[in-house]
């Protein structure tokens, strides 16, 4: 989607602007490492993947069905994409998503990549969230994942 033109929310910008998302089948888990730790091969195995590393840890988003059994861990969780890009300019998408869910009582794990965001919510909250951002004018679409492809460059 790189260097696609942003896409506009339905509506006005900010906390009331509307957007539509894509729910993904795929059960995901967050996973905490050490600081420092070697990315492993089978963080890649699904369609959306994600490594955050700091000083003080490296955080991965995967498949559930991917981490061992002994990594520390939380989930399942279903991830939800708004569909973009989304220009950097556009203020108030998390807002206007996270609030209908903390209305709810429903916990949420962000990501944001440079396209767009990320809001995972835990699998048995899934149709929960969806309803809550379908009251509030949102739109909620399956969608069809496909696994990322990676090259060395």
């Amino acid at each position: 989607m790189s260097g696609a033109t942003p896409v506009e929310p339905t509506g006005t910008t900010g906390p009331a602007a509307t957007f539509t998302l894509e729910q993904f089948p795929e059960k995901l888990a967050v996973v905490r490492l050490g600081p420092g730790a070697e990315v492993p091969s089978w963080v890649e195995s699904s369609s959306l993947f994600s490594v955050t590393a700091t000083a003080r840890e490296t955080s991965l988003v995967c498949a559930t069905r991917s981490v061992p059994r002994k990594t520390q861990q939380q989930g399942p969780f279903t991830a939800f994409a708004v569909q973009g890009p989304l220009d950097f300019a556009l203020t108030g998408v998390l807002v206007a998503l996270l609030t209908p869910l903390a209305e709810e009582g429903i916990s949420v794990f962000t990501i944001s990549t440079y396209d767009t965001d990320w809001v995972l919510v835990p699998v048995g909250d899934a149709d929960r969230a969806a309803e809550a951002w379908r009251r509030r004018g949102h739109q909620v679409a399956p969608a069809v994942p496909v696994k990322p492809s990676r090259s060395s460059s």
